[in-house]
């Protein structure tokens, strides 16, 4: 069964509430102790990893936020150039090996192929290039819930996770784990965040409400690779049907 994507409006919405940025610094905190700085290197968000991009970008040379046909796009960063860009993310529009690192945030658990998608991604990352997926953890509170963006899509647990990556040649690394909080909008439970945060993390982290993984490259094994024409169906919006010519018709040319 084909998961939906969560519409941007609503993911827009999560990240503005109060929940919402609660939920992201817990993601946050949880991603930098996986992924370190990112001296001049090239990184693609891939979903709607926006409100997670600014914590690195900083150090990278170029950020790039490439958000799914069927979520829909914004503009980011706000009040700057943007480094947007609406894709399928079977498609990817960059060369071969062109991007050190990708960050999949509302993504994975939404792709109607997740092989053909991890295996886009690795055609992407250059040689020792480095990948985190941020995804649902079926077993967690979040994913039984659907007024958050991660109560969307296909949750993963660790063993799965673990064997699509090594199937699509790539090498599990650290991982972490983020939101152990209930999915409350509830003030009690919002000040208790902290305290269920760290508690969580100590004595129950198979529950956590999304799962972490960072996974490099491999190189020495091979992929298929097969020849198929796109699946996509571009429609343009407005189809021009053109403008008759103002200039003077050429006289034909007579027979000798």
């Amino acid at each position: 069964m084909l998961a939906m994507h969560t519409d941007i409006v609503d993911l827009r919405q999560f990240y503005h509430s109060e929940l919402g940025r609660m939920a992201e610094h817990s993601v946050s905190m949880a991603l930098s102790s996986v992924w370190a700085r990112l001296p001049e290197e090239r990184l693609v968000g891939l979903g709607y990893a926006v409100p997670y991009l600014e914590r690195f970008r900083a150090d990278t040379e170029r950020t790039f936020a490439f958000m799914p046909a069927g979520q829909g796009a914004v503009n980011w960063p706000v009040a700057e150039l943007s480094s947007t860009a609406l894709v399928f993310d079977e498609e990817l529009p960059l060369p071969d090996a062109s991007i050190d690192r990708v960050l999949m945030v509302h993504s994975l658990e939404f792709a109607e192929s997740p092989r053909e998608t991890m295996k886009e991604i690795w055609r992407v990352l250059a040689p020792g290039g480095r990948l985190v997926i941020v995804v649902p953890n079926r077993r967690g509170v979040w994913a039984r819930m659907e007024h958050t963006p991660f109560g969307s899509g296909r949750p993963y647990s660790r063993g799965q996770l673990t064997a699509l990556l090594r199937e699509t040649n790539f090498t599990p690394g650290a991982t972490s784990e983020a939101l152990f909080f209930p999915p409350s909008k509830r003030k009690i439970v919002l000040r208790l965040r902290h305290s269920l945060e760290r508690f969580g993390r100590s004595l129950w982290p198979v529950f956590s409400g999304v799962i972490i993984v960072e996974a490099q490259k491999r190189l020495y094994q091979g992929l298929p690779v097969a020849v198929r024409a796109s699946r996509r169906v571009f429609v343009p919006v407005l189809a021009p049907h053109g403008v008759p010519s103002t200039r003077k018709r050429l006289p034909e040319a007579k027979a000798p």
